[in-house]
């Protein structure tokens, strides 16, 4: 069957951090040929122009005047999402260690959550969008949600194969952060649910995959 031109399908893919996000939301994307969207990589654009431009991250009206001054930006490519700042592009700087306390302290402030919100709600076409609150803020109508869960000890041991530092630091500071995005990452009520602990990441895209199939199978059969 062949898919309408109106057809639009957006597949959201949330959890705390280190749950594996980024890399189910590229596979899943890759397998569906379309693009990958990391409001994560937003959010630390973010915080890195705070740090360049030496605003408080928890001002909230200094980060908003911020954003006005200056251009942060996301670009979709095929192998990934770059980030600028002012057309530099500090998308290695913004994924480092020393960026995440920040990022957490400006993703609190409703002003830059609603500025992040909108740039990505005038992303065109179909795409896999993963982060916090994907599913049940930013895009409430997608058509595949997925909540992606895991102990702690679990993520941290995943995030320690990509990090500078010693286990015990990086599941303190990813506490810290389930601590700090607590509000931003409940589940849309019509999420699913699914604990990444017992499985590869390859069963995990699988079990994506197979949601994402019966979703187009719905939206191509109401079309049709």
């Amino acid at each position: 069957m062949t898919e309408p031109e109106s057809f639009r399908l957006i597949v959201t893919i949330d959890g705390p951090a280190a749950s594996g996000k980024s890399s189910v939301a590229r596979l899943v994307a890759g397998r569906l040929s379309v693009p990958y969207v990391s409001s994560g990589l937003v959010y630390r654009a973010v915080a890195v122009a705070a740090r360049s431009y030496q605003v408080d991250p928890n001002d909230a009206a200094g980060l908003s005047a911020m954003l006005v001054a200056h251009s942060v930006a996301l670009m979709l490519a095929r192998d990934g999402n770059r980030v600028t700042v002012d057309g530099l592009d500090v998308t290695e700087v913004a994924e480092t260690s020393r960026v995440d306390a920040t990022v957490s302290l400006v993703a609190t402030h409703a002003p830059v959550r609603a500025w992040v919100n909108k740039t990505l709600r005038a992303l065109p076409g179909s795409f896999v969008a993963e982060g916090r609150d994907m599913g049940a803020s930013v895009f409430p109508s997608a058509q595949v949600k997925i909540f992606l869960t895991a102990p702690a000890g679990v993520r941290a041991r995943r995030r320690v194969k990509d990090r500078t530092g010693d286990l015990p630091a990086i599941q303190a500071n990813i506490e810290d952060r389930d601590a700090t995005d607590a509000l931003n990452s409940v589940p849309s009520p019509d999420a699913i649910l699914l604990d990444t602990a017992p499985l590869s990441l390859d069963g995990v895209v699988k079990v994506v995959l197979a949601h994402v199939s019966c979703a187009k199978e719905r939206l191509m059969g109401a079309a049709s």
